[in-house]
């Protein structure tokens, strides 16, 4: 359930992404929305091994972990793609 968790998140996370961070990506929302599942997985499992993460849990610290995740993967995704 851990896992499916983070995946939620991600998908939260991707289209938080997109709208604190607009603009024209080259994937599209779609892409967005893979990335903040990628940095939300990500960042939950920084977050858990951290110590500040609790990965089964549906509470607002593991959504602003899953958007901070999100974020950064899509801040480093555009660098790339640049």
């Amino acid at each position: 359930m851990g896992l499916l968790s983070w995946i939620v998140f991600g998908l939260i996370a991707g289209i938080l992404a997109k709208v604190v961070m607009p603009g024209r990506d080259p994937g599209g929302v779609i892409v967005t929305i893979v990335i903040g599942i990628a940095g939300a997985v990500i960042g939950g499992f920084i977050a858990t091994l951290l110590g500040f993460g609790d990965i089964g849990g549906f509470n607002l610290p593991n959504l602003l972990f899953a958007v901070l995740g999100g974020v950064v993967v899509l801040l480093v995704y555009r660098q790339l793609r640049r």
